[in-house]
């Protein structure tokens, strides 16, 4: 959120925000297993590891434990209805992209809303992602391809979570 309206007001475009989830593993949560967004979208990682031992029981926890948070904060954000979208020219903006589940649960869910045209843009993105996210966009900016990008925080000098307080003084212009 914070490098999409460093972004916006560099371009002088409004700011929006599209809810998106990453899907973590139960067992280590800081790895994505997968990511949701609006209108259905549902990508799991069948090639993660352990994937497997993870019953349809537990997939359904991870699931809907995390389409509750996707519900609470397109409320609170103020998340565009799909009708506003549909034939406007989109950028998305990602603060870094290490995996890319997030990245193609958003560009999938906002294709399904008939834009003129996506973009995607980030300042550093994992090397291998590049050919199946430029099937999804008509656009790809990146500043840094990285070969085996680890983590998107070792890309900043500070990388802290941003909490609803700070995306709603973004998106009202407060900061």
């Amino acid at each position: 959120m914070v490098v999409g309206a460093a972004v916006a007001q560099g371009l002088q475009l409004p700011l929006r925000t599209w809810a998106v989830r990453k899907l973590a593993d139960p067992r280590e949560p800081e790895v994505a297993i997968g990511a949701i967004a609006p209108g259905g979208v549902a990508l799991w990682n069948e090639s993660a590891g352990g994937m497997e031992q993870l019953t349809p029981q537990v997939r359904k926890q991870v699931l809907a434990g995390q389409e509750q948070e996707l519900r609470r904060r397109r409320r609170l954000y103020g998340d565009p209805a799909p009708e506003e979208l549909s034939g406007r020219h989109l950028i998305v903006v990602d603060d870094g992209i290490a995996t890319g589940w997030t990245a193609r649960a958003a560009l999938l869910s906002l294709r399904q809303l008939n834009p003129a045209s996506l973009v995607l843009a980030a300042p550093v993105c994992e090397r291998t992602l590049r050919p199946e996210l430029e099937t999804l966009v008509e656009q790809l900016v990146v500043l840094r391809w990285v070969h085996r990008l680890q983590a998107v925080g070792q890309w900043y000098d500070h990388f802290e979570p941003v909490e609803d307080e700070q995306v709603l003084a973004l998106l009202a212009g407060r900061v």
